[in-house]
């Protein structure tokens, strides 16, 4: 009986530093949780949206991805894969919506040939080499009644496959909204 004990007294001996090791982390763990999620206001905060804030996005190019964002349901979204590159047709039910998504297509692609990354804090790694390499592209950009149409092609083909890269993911934003972005960052996608 007295050896029972002290392999039970042991047994517990060894787990509450274990167990309180596990409170602690627990503990880190949520406000780790808060401060990323919006506790602090700087996290998951769908009215804000902070995410969609850069390193050099203005507040305007931020807003205008906020107010894709929150109208995504009004939109629809088309995308045929070239042998080069793409073209897709993008467009929105709401005018606000389809300002805003004119405006941010025009201003990304602005920025890609002029080499100048928002580095918006949800950015995909797939834009990264565009405004590296945005010279190996070509792009055609029509406002049109189906919506705005965007060609982009190139002759890199390593280029080629990001482009329909970056089109799927475009593609998952305008039909999930944010979710898509959470599980793309949480390794989703």
């Amino acid at each position: 009986m007295p050896r029972r004990l002290s392999l039970a007294v042991l047994a517990c001996a060894l787990a509450l530093p274990l167990a309180a090791e596990a409170q602690m982390m627990g503990g880190m763990h949520d406000r780790m949780h808060a401060m990323m999620h919006g506790a602090d206001g700087t996290g998951h905060d769908e009215m804000t949206m902070p995410g969609l804030r850069g390193l050099d996005a203005t507040e305007t190019e931020s807003a205008e991805l906020a107010t894709m964002f929150r109208g995504f349901e009004t939109m629809t979204r088309r995308v045929e894969n070239l042998p080069d590159g793409i073209r897709t047709t993008t467009s929105s039910s709401d005018p606000e919506v389809m300002a805003a998504l004119v405006s941010h297509v025009v201003g990304m692609i602005a920025r890609v040939e002029e080499g100048r990354d928002p580095q918006v804090f949800i950015q995909s790694p797939t834009l990264d080499m565009f405004f590296v390499h945005g010279d190996r592209l070509v792009n055609d950009i029509r406002v049109t009644d189906a919506g705005i149409v965007v060609t982009q092609t190139t002759d890199d083909p390593e280029m080629a496959t990001l482009l329909q890269i970056h089109a799927a993911e475009v593609s998952d934003m305008a039909a999930r909204g944010m979710e898509a972005v959470h599980e793309r960052m949480m390794g989703g996608n």
